[in-house]
């Protein structure tokens, strides 16, 4: 049964490393949440690791850019593994073939940076669908449109046999106080229309591969009891913790706080009902971290 507790200070002490997802935990797409970075900064300081789990669909240089203009401090954390770069080691490794027919925007061109991740690494050029070998999906061409505006492509790319690599396996995000779609809802779009798509981020295994390699590097062999995952997307962040079979400190004050009717704790009740609803078991459940 899933524990609420009041502070990550709680239970941090019983593991080595923590696998952080950034929106809606850290940030809310706008600015960085005070009580978050200070409890990230009271987990480094007693001997913790941090790896920050994002499902952005950018390369992890990006990222730390983007949560330095936020006021994400980088004693904050230690490394960052992205669904970008997890996605791009398979782009360039010919997932998707070497022509490739690119949705997102312009802050996703970095996609299509070189890579050190991969050894020899092919040659990948953008194409119009009808030139293509495959769909690189970083998200909608407009993130408040319907997914829907993308059938006549899909039918098109289904009919030629394309492969769609998603990037990002996010449904939503909150922008501030915004919804946006994401890559994800396009990729299950595809799926329900008959094509094929792959993904690369949370909860599927390839990313925490990534964040287990990041860690690698900074010298830390942390097992499996050793690592909280902490996120407020209970198909993502939960549910790929579930499938790594580490535990898990669900957000409800995210995605969620509407159904957890949260405030500043999550309403007991509401958390066991949706919890269940989604067919979903966290070890733990604060409303915000803090």
């Amino acid at each position: 049964m899933t524990q609420i507790i009041t502070q990550l200070a709680d239970i941090s002490d019983r593991y080595d490393a923590l696998f952080v997802d950034l929106w809606g935990c850290v940030h809310n797409g706008v600015t960085a949440y005070p009580d978050a970075v200070a409890a990230l900064q009271a987990y480094r300081k007693r001997g913790g690791t941090v790896v920050l789990l994002t499902n952005a669909p950018r390369p992890r240089t990006d990222v730390e850019r983007q949560i330095a203009r936020m006021g994400v401090p980088t004693d904050a954390w230690d490394t960052i593994a992205t669904s970008g770069d997890s996605a791009r080691s398979a782009m360039y490794r010919g997932i998707v073939g070497t022509k490739i027919w690119f949705m997102g925007e312009t802050h996703d061109n970095g996609f299509f940076d070189p890579i050190k991740l991969v050894h020899d690494p092919i040659k990948v050029t953008r194409v119009p669908l009808e030139e293509a070998e495959g769909i690189v999906c970083c998200g909608p061409f407009d993130p408040h449109a319907d997914p829907d505006v993308n059938r006549p492509q899909f039918l098109y790319a289904k009919q030629k046999g394309l492969k769609l690599l998603c990037a990002n396996p996010d449904i939503v995000v909150d922008r501030g106080e915004s919804r946006e779609w994401c890559a994800g809802a396009l990729a299950r779009l595809y799926t329900e229309m008959g094509g094929e798509s792959l993904y690369f981020g949370k909860p599927h295994p390839p990313i925490y591969d990534l964040a287990r390699a990041r860690l690698t590097e900074l010298g830390r062999d942390v097992p499996n009891s050793g690592i909280l995952a902490i996120g407020d997307g209970v198909h993502t962040d939960i549910d790929g913790a579930m499938g790594e079979d580490i535990d898990s400190l669900f957000i409800t004050g995210g995605l969620a706080a509407a159904d957890t009717l949260t405030r500043e704790q999550p309403d007991p009740d509401a958390l066991r009902s949706y919890l269940e609803r989604e067919q979903a078991t966290p070890t733990f459940a604060i409303g915000f971290l803090r």
